[in-house]
């Protein structure tokens, strides 16, 4: 989402490349080149003002350091302001009290809903903590049935009452059956609007009043840009929420809302949300959103999504299999969902430094890994774990089998025998490392 930002502000650092030192008179074409680039990520006027101004101070102060070059440092400068805009550290979400009550608002569209859903699993899975979902949203018709969906979805129940209208009634309800049923987090679905207007910000007043939430969210569609900054004011004026949730940031958003939201509001951003599936909602780390925008990468991201689906238990037997060359299509068939379970492709690729850039018009599918699913599934058992045996007859029926080409079979079966072979080499050499460092 943020390309485009990144693009311009790469250009503003070449400014000042070759430079000696950084001036008054070479800093202000980069300041000036910089405020443009917030301009058109959807920045408003008086923030990107702000922003430059606390750049343009902190670069000509006498903190700067002489051995380093103007453009590194100004790129060192530049990080570090945008990572205090958008809040520094990581805010997490409060969780206390019996039950604790995370009330959730925003306006009709925004992936409210859906956001509710994704954080009930995100508490269940993360927190392990017992989760219910309160549909409130009386509004809107279909509200109630799209939460119970998402609730079957991932085996959180949803207390509703068909017909109910006042939603502080369902909201207090729905607080006492969880105390009786044991549950620790209560998760308050609420109705929207398609703008703001009077009755929803008294509707959202009184039910905040009424059940006095441990942690209330106020969630955004980041394409909006400047509306989603003044939605967030109305609602922060309203109801005085604890943080924000910026959804369908892997649209075609310019960014605009990511970086004025905590400006304009004082509330920190909490959580992004960036697809469809409930498992697609990150913490929001503004020091590692700024590594982003000037290409640095999120390297830490990255490991942190592998090791949520890392299993030390498996990945010593998958260790032991390799040294011993015993590394299956079966195995290969589940590194490759492992890699799926962590999130798109092209997201994940784009954490390692300077290859933003390099995907920007590349184009990778999330179903990139089914022809090779379809190829694996197409196999009988035996070929999986005896991949030596696959002879042209039976590649031929694998191919027709799986809907694609021998040709896709035989390129399929090449790079798993190369991954086999590097994986191969990767133990041995981790095994000499080990066996040298013990006869020493």
């Amino acid at each position: 989402m943020f390309d485009n930002l990144s693009d311009r502000l790469e250009r503003s650092f070449k400014i000042l490349k070759g430079e000696g030192k950084i001036t008054e008179v070479n800093i202000a074409e980069t300041i000036k080149e910089i405020r443009r680039a917030l301009l058109d990520a959807d920045v408003s006027y008086k923030v990107a003002k702000d922003f430059c101004d606390r750049v343009k101070t902190k670069a000509m102060g006498t903190g700067v350091l002489t051995a380093v070059k103007p453009q590194q440092m100004m790129v060192k400068i530049v990080h570090d302001e945008l990572a205090a805009f958008m809040g520094s550290e990581h805010a997490e979400v409060k969780l206390k009290g019996s039950p604790a009550v995370v009330l959730v608002a925003g306006l009709n569209g925004s992936g409210k809903t859906t956001f509710s859903g994704k954080l009930a699993l995100y508490v269940k899975s993360k927190r392990g903590m017992r989760v219910l979902l309160a549909a409130c949203d009386t509004f809107r018709p279909a509200a109630i049935d799209q939460l119970r969906t998402l609730g079957n979805q991932i085996g959180v129940e949803v207390y509703a009452e068909d017909g109910q209208k006042d939603p502080v009634v369902v909201a207090n309800n729905a607080i006492q059956y969880a105390r009786r049923q044991g549950y620790s987090v209560v998760i308050v679905d609420t109705a929207g609007r398609l703008t703001v207007d009077q009755e929803l910000m008294e509707e959202i007043a009184t039910l905040h009043k009424a059940v006095s939430p441990t942690e209330t969210l106020f969630v955004v569609d980041a394409m909006t840009g400047q509306d989603a900054v003044e939605s967030a004011k109305a609602f922060n004026e309203a109801i005085d929420y604890d943080g924000v949730v910026l959804t369908k940031m892997d649209g075609d958003t310019r960014g605009g809302a990511a970086l004025s939201i905590k400006a304009v509001t004082g509330k920190p951003i909490k959580f992004v949300s960036t697809g469809e599936k409930l498992e697609a909602l990150d913490i929001f780390y503004p020091a590692r959103v700024a590594d982003r925008i000037l290409g640095m990468g999120d390297v830490v991201s990255l490991v942190e999504k592998a090791q949520e689906q890392y299993d030390e238990k498996e990945a010593r037997a998958l260790k032991k299999k390799i040294a011993h060359n015993q590394f299956t299509l079966n195995d290969y068939y589940n590194q490759i969902q492992q890699v799926q379970k962590m999130g798109n492709m092209k997201d994940l690729a784009g954490m390692l430094p300077g290859m933003d850039k390099a995907l920007k018009d590349v184009d990778i599918p999330d179903d990139a890994f089914k022809p090779t699913e379809a190829i694996i599934r197409s196999m009988t058992p035996y070929e999986r774990e005896h991949p030596e045996c696959l002879n042209g007859s039976r590649r031929s029926r694998i191919a027709k089998g799986s809907g694609t080409t021998l040709a896709d079979v035989n390129k399929l079966i090449k790079q798993f025998e190369q991954t086999r072979k590097m994986m191969k080499m990767a133990v041995d050499g981790s095994l000499q490392q080990r066996l040298k460092a013990f006869r020493r």
